[in-house]
């Protein structure tokens, strides 16, 4: 016994390094295992729907931590770890993600950036929505701040979609999810973008309705500056469609006489209600101003000027509301321009003829009323007129050959005395006026064509 202790006190310590060499063997190989359990385990999740996913080897055996978002997705996750060719066991340290009860989406849009907030219901359609998101608003910072979560309703993918269609159509606002309704509010980019996006909405998956649609126009604006030295009346803004454009258009180059029309105006939905004649009003005020601005935004008229005398100042400060529609607010800053300084009769006589080869004072057919459009060269008249104080002023009415002879000499006096009652109610001393009325007996064109009964239709001012 003695001889076998010391014989193996010979050789056990030899052990040692033999022991050191096949830990180190044993080490060596179980790593590159571990990393090819762990390579095919993570190719075997590749057709799963995981967030957070970590797998961890020991040896032969598996820890699968994930976040699922169905329990047959955990379930099939797992079942692919554990038929992976190598894996032992596999710990099942997956979850559920947590249900979102009410599942709210959130797109919210501001002057520099659209965020996206609330639920999403898995990574892909995460990414998918903040793709399109960037797509709508082009070069705006799109900020993804949506958190995962169950409980998304059927065709939810689809409603959200459609709703950042729409987020390009805003100015500023927000749109929400909550579960199957949906709530918007803000202020569109540009006209007509509230009315596009309430038609958009209507075609919205099955299942989801609108709560709240509080979606705001901007300013319905239209304006128009009259400039004295350019001889313009610029027109710009818009009208709700191609007949309202030829319309206005038509009674500006009635109203203004001496002014070209330059008109800029563009279609547009989303103009308030009786556009149209408050417009045309609002223009035939203008058209009496030396010169002037007007802007119509939404159902507020502001027109500011210098009128051509002081009674047409208190006219137009006192007389344009009656001609708006109700609702309609108006705002006049008028203002009178120094009066020109006086003028002999000769200089008189010819600023009158100007005056009427430029414009001319219309009528209603066969009657003598005075046709509203001619408002502004009657101030023309008028101020003229003031500028020659000591003159008499006879006041000659002409018409077409059309109808009896009779009727058109009593039609040319009956004018020629509308146009000196207009002129007396203004301020001027009727003493200074005469009313002469010639028929159809001085044309000056023939009265065989429209244009040349147009012209044979006409008042004159003879300074006598």
């Amino acid at each position: 016994m003695q001889k076998l202790f010391r014989w193996a006190s010979k050789w056990w310590p030899g052990l040692i390094p033999l022991a050191v060499m096949w830990g180190f063997a044993a080490w060596n190989n179980t790593l590159p295992v571990e990393a090819d359990l762990s390579a095919r385990s993570s190719a075997a999740l590749k057709d799963t729907v995981l967030d957070k996913t970590r797998i961890a080897v020991d040896g032969r055996d598996v820890s699968l931590a994930a976040d699922a978002f169905s329990e047959e997705g955990r379930r099939d996750a797992v079942m692919a770890v554990e038929i992976v060719p190598g894996v032992r066991l596999v710990d099942d340290r997956t979850r559920l993600v947590a249900e979102a009860k009410p599942f709210v989406w959130n797109a919210e849009r501001d002057v520099v950036r659209v965020t996206l907030s609330g639920s999403a219901p898995l990574p892909s359609m995460k990414a998918r929505l903040t793709e399109v998101a960037r797509k709508e608003v082009g070069g705006v910072e799109v900020a993804d701040q949506m958190g995962l979560a169950r409980g998304a309703p059927p065709r939810f993918e689809a409603a959200a979609m459609l709703l950042l269609d729409q987020i390009g159509k805003l100015k500023d606002g927000k749109i929400t999810i909550s579960d199957t309704k949906v709530n918007l509010s803000g202020m569109a980019r540009e006209l007509g973008g509230r009315e596009a996006i309430a038609a958009a909405l209507k075609n919205l998956p099955e299942g989801f309705s609108i709560a709240a649609n509080d979606i705001k126009a901007p300013p319905y604006i239209f304006q128009a500056y009259k400039d004295p030295v350019a001889a313009t009346v610029t027109l710009t803004g818009y009208v709700p469609d191609n007949n309202v454009h030829a319309a206005i258009a038509t009674s500006a180059s009635r109203k203004f006489f001496n002014e070209k029309v330059v008109d800029n105006l563009k279609a547009s939905l989303g103009a308030p209600g009786a556009f149209n004649p408050a417009v045309v009003a609002a223009l035939g005020a203008l058209s009496r101003l030396s010169t002037g601005t007007l802007v119509v935004s939404d159902r507020e008229v502001k027109l500011s000027g210098d009128a051509l005398y002081e009674g047409a100042a208190n006219d137009i400060r006192a007389g344009l509301g009656k001609d708006f529609p109700k609702n309609w607010q108006y705002k006049p800053e008028i203002t009178v321009k120094p009066a020109p300084g006086p003028v002999d009769g000769t200089v008189c006589q010819q600023l009158f003829s100007e005056l009427l080869t430029k414009g001319k004072i219309r009528f209603a057919t066969k009657r003598a009323d005075i046709d509203p459009d001619s408002a502004g060269i009657l101030d023309h008249l008028i101020e003229t007129a003031l500028r020659c104080p000591t003159t008499n002023i006879e006041v000659a009415g002409h018409t077409d050959a059309d109808g009896e002879d009779a009727f058109n000499q009593a039609l040319s006096e009956k004018r020629a005395q509308a146009v000196i009652d207009y002129l007396v109610k203004a301020g001027l001393p009727a003493s200074r006026f005469a009313a002469v009325g010639h028929g159809s007996t001085q044309p000056v064109a023939g009265n065989d064509t429209d244009d040349g009964k147009a012209q044979n239709r006409r008042i004159e001012f003879l300074v006598r």
